[in-house]
């Protein structure tokens, strides 16, 4: 199959180079120029939206160090030929990412700031044996380029870098920052007794951002993206004509995500039409401003295991990723109860909630309001009416991936907080083979859990896991033995017992009995057992799970 996908590739030109199949976002460079004044644009956006390979993509577009012709052939751009004459390859660049920029601690992510900093220096070293150059903003050059400048000048680093550019090519600058807000988001993470750093790494990202952004002449104009726009901490303040666009915007809407028409596009050039519906099950569903889109790191990802393999089933890309913390944490609160608006959501129901797009790291936490917000700009749920406007709107879960991350959430809570009691007597009730009373605890639990509709089978296996996960036995979920995977593996290697439990999701209540007989079918059948040597005891239970109701049967 000619088409080509590029999973990760964030590089406009390896993108364009490589022949990998790209939609078409250029136009916003036009709108950007020609339809506003804004000296400073921010974006923010949840990550996976393709911010990043956006700013290579203007970065490679305006650099007059570069002939970018050939890239931008038979694009959307192109077209605006006035427009192109006068900015292609027309003036300097500045692109810089802070997205390496964090650590756990202050001094680790500094000196990684440090090194972003030098890798630019690197990166337009040439200026520096220019004769236009001066002689002072030469010797801060050389310490910001081998990381030994001190605090002022990194502060000055990005302003100091634009001059240089400036005197050289004698043209103001376009100054690119992608993730700028990175530094700080994992400094409020671990603005903790034991690791406060967050009000140091405020002072030092404010510091460049305000010498760079405000009343600097050498400015041309700025785009900045993050996920979120950082208002009390006075970053942007005083920056003349500043705009800011976040996923409440209808301006530029469109050019985050990928439309219908865009996906659409793809499966035709892919040869995957028929996995239009899967598509759109799994990954769409969110609202930017007045545009529904798909997320496209899920799509390429999923195209590229469909180019492999034509049956390919969906996967959650979203899943292991540290941020999925921020669920947990707000569910976990004990000065408000989110329970109800999480059951609702996961019913497929809309709240209503008041927004904010301003917020500060330092204070995310502190209201409900404010973790909706974040939930919000972080895509997470989404707007469900793309022309609802004002700070109080509608909120769903936007796709069945987000869904499955809300799930893993409420079993990770649940496991979190259910008493180690009653976890071991229902143990110690399936070691003594007492179907009917663990069966009886099982149901109990699940009644304390966030209720919702449409449970998965891969849910139950989840709760069954959480359950035993971490009470001094060896647990294994899906993990192989005899022929086959059974659900849940629960191992007593001191008394040398085990026990076999498969679960199964019952399409209605009268089926539970029939379900649990064909579990303990494919125990027998897939030799589960065979896989287990040397142990003298194994235990078998088919079990059946309906709703918040479960049967459980010995074999």
């Amino acid at each position: 199959m000619a088409f080509t996908v590029s999973v990760g590739e964030a590089d406009f030109a390896a993108l364009r180079n490589e022949n990998a199949y790209y939609v078409d976002k250029t136009e916003i460079m036009y709108e950007l120029v020609h339809d506003t004044n804004n000296k400073v644009t921010l974006f923010t956006r949840p990550r996976r939206f393709g911010k990043t390979l956006m700013m290579s993509m203007m970065e490679n577009f305006f650099n007059i160090r570069k002939d970018s012709k050939s890239l931008f052939e038979n694009l959307a751009i192109a077209k605006h030929k006035t427009f192109c004459k006068e900015w292609m390859n027309q003036y300097p660049v500045l692109f810089i990412s802070f997205k390496d920029a964090e650590s756990e601690t202050y001094e680790v992510a500094y000196a990684k700031l440090m090194n972003v900093i030098a890798d630019v220096c690197k990166g337009i070293s040439d200026i520096a044996k220019k004769d236009m150059a001066d002689k002072d903003d030469l010797d801060v050059f050389a310490r910001l380029k081998a990381q030994k400048g001190n605090e002022s000048d990194v502060q000055n680093s990005l302003k100091t870098m634009m001059r240089m550019l400036y005197n050289v090519y004698g043209k103001q600058v376009i100054l690119l920052i992608d993730e700028y807000d990175v530094p700080l988001a994992k400094a409020s993470e671990k603005d903790t007794a034991k690791n406060h750093y967050y009000s140091r790494m405020l002072d030092v990202i404010k510091g460049i951002m305000s010498t760079a952004l405000k009343d600097n002449e050498f400015l041309k104009f700025a785009v900045v993206t993050g996920c979120l726009r950082i208002a009390k901490e006075s970053i942007f303040t005083g920056t003349n004509n500043f705009a800011s666009y976040s996923v409440l915007d209808e301006d530029f809407s469109q050019y985050f995500g990928f439309s219908k028409n865009e996906i659409t596009a793809i499966l035709k050039a892919a040869d995957r039409s028929e996995t239009a519906d899967t598509i759109k099950e799994w990954y769409d569903g969110y609202v930017f401003g007045n545009s529904y889109v798909y997320c496209p790191w899920d799509v390429i990802n999923y195209l590229s295991a469909l180019k492999k393999r034509r049956d390919a089933k969906p996967k959650n890309y979203w899943k292991n990723t540290s941020h999925n913390g921020i669920l947990l944490t707000f569910v976990k609160r004990t000065d408000f109860d989110v329970s109800d608006k999480f059951e609702a959501l996961l019913n497929g129901e809309t709240i209503v909630q008041t927004i904010s797009d301003e917020l500060t790291y330092d204070t995310l936490h502190s209201t409900e309001d404010n973790l909706w917000s974040v939930l919000l700009m972080t895509g997470y749920i989404t707007k469900a009416d793309a022309g609802e406007e004002g700070e109080t709107v509608s909120l769903k879960i936007p796709n069945r991936e987000i869904s499955s991350i809300f799930e893993d959430t409420v079993v990770r809570f649940f496991t979190e907080t259910v008493s180690n009691d009653t976890v071991k007597e229902l143990i110690n009730t399936l070691w003594e083979k007492d179907e009917v009373r663990a069966t009886e605890i099982i149901s109990g639990l699940l009644w304390d859990t966030i209720s919702y509709n449409d449970y998965h089978e891969d849910y139950y296996h989840a709760f069954l896991a959480g359950v035993f996960v971490g009470r001094g036995y060896s647990v294994d979920s899906n993990k192989e033995k005899g022929l086959g995977r059974p659900d849940i593996l629960l191992k007593d290697k001191k008394n040398r017992r085990a026990i076999i439990i498969e679960a199964k999701k019952s399409d209605k209540e009268s089926d539970m009995d029939k379900d649990c007989k064909e579990a303990i079918k494919q125990i027998v059948k897939e030799k589960y057992a065979e896989g287990l040597k040397g142990y003298e005891e194994i235990i078998c239970y088919g079990a059946a799970f309906f709703q918040k109701q479960v049967k459980l049967k010995l074999e």
